[in-house]
């Protein structure tokens, strides 16, 4: 990999208002559609749509994000309900742990906030599962606060168009930070604009690997096409899947979310013959098909014990008398 040249500080860095203008009257023009940015969606429905929407792409968060708000639409009603099924909500979203902190949150939301998402940064920040990205984007695309949003998109907009580079750190640093920071507008209107901008456009046209630098609105101004396009320091990092862990939990997942009984360990856990076919009495022709497909994975006795272990400790599933089911 080429090494990123030094640059002095781009014209989109130095003339920051028309910066500003390009990005957010694109932003104004481009923007999708999406029901979390409808004026009337409640703080809730932007939380949950935060929750889902970490690693995971619009396309399969919005149905389950529609779901959600149709079944529990207020903090209440998904904390009056059980962990469990807020898991078996979650479907295949990816990363089930999410809805654990999810359901925590609105529990906390109830004890000490009366039911409603508070506002305040600090309180965001000290509920269940919300680390600093989140607290400061549900703070801004909420309730109008004026946050430094910092997420993978924004950092690679960032990088680009201020430092040159093709892409930002593998993990987020301290002078990207800054640099969010120094860039953010001083107006608090704006500044809400302006980071749901910045991350539109990194998820529209500012890709990580196919960037549609022709439909770019601060093209000329962006350093890092001064610069001739530099090769990236590291390479994006795919998540591998198949053979996995992951994998493996997130077929057993499928069972249990499928089932309406526990399911005994020994079938998610242990040897299977193959040619005698599965029947367990209780289960749902859901959670047979499932059943079904985790052991279709053919995946060795070892890595199954391992990832149902990893399930149990991770309170995504509890080990009872009948056998293996979500949380109650």
């Amino acid at each position: 990999m080429s090494s990123v040249p030094a640059l002095p500080p781009p014209a989109a860095h130095r003339d920051l208002p028309g910066l500003h203008e390009a990005v957010v009257r694109w932003f104004d023009d481009a923007a999708r559609d999406l029901p979390w940015r409808d004026p009337d969606c409640t703080p809730w429905g932007v939380m949950v749509s935060e929750f889902m929407l970490q690693q995971t792409p619009v396309v399969r968060v919005l149905p389950v994000w529609r779901a959600w708000l149709q079944r529990w639409p207020r903090p209440a009603d998904l904390a009056a309900d059980t962990a469990g099924e807020a898991v078996r909500a979650w479907g295949r979203l990816g990363y089930p742990r999410r809805a654990l902190r999810l359901h925590a949150a609105a529990v906390e939301i109830v004890r000490r906030h009366g039911g409603q998402v508070p506002a305040a940064h600090d309180e965001l920040l000290a509920l269940p599962g919300v680390g600093a990205y989140t607290a400061a984007a549900i703070a801004v695309f909420a309730f109008g606060d004026r946050q430094t949003v910092v997420d993978t998109n924004i950092r690679r907009v960032h990088a680009r168009v201020v430092s040159g580079r093709a892409l930002p750190s593998r993990s987020l640093t301290a002078a990207e930070v800054r640099l969010a920071e120094e860039l953010m507008p001083a107006d608090d209107a704006l500044a809400v604009r302006w980071n749901k901008a910045v991350m539109e456009l990194g998820a529209l046209v500012c890709t990580a690997r196919s960037p549609r630098c022709e439909q770019c609105p601060v093209r000329e101004a962006c350093a890092w096409v001064a610069a001739g396009r530099p090769e990236p320091e590291h390479a994006p990092r795919g998540q591998s899947w198949a053979g996995t862990d992951r994998q493996v939990r997130g077929a057993i997942m499928a069972v249990l979310r499928a089932g309406a009984e526990p399911v005994p360990a020994r079938h998610l856990a242990g040897p299977v013959d193959q040619a005698a076919g599965i029947e367990v009495e209780g289960l749902t022709p859901g959670a047979l098909r499932a059943l079904d497909a985790l052991h279709g994975l053919a995946a060795p006795e070892e890595q199954r014990r391992r990832a149902l272990d990893g399930l149990l400790q991770d309170g995504l599933a509890v080990d009872g008398a009948a056998g293996i089911s979500l949380p109650g």
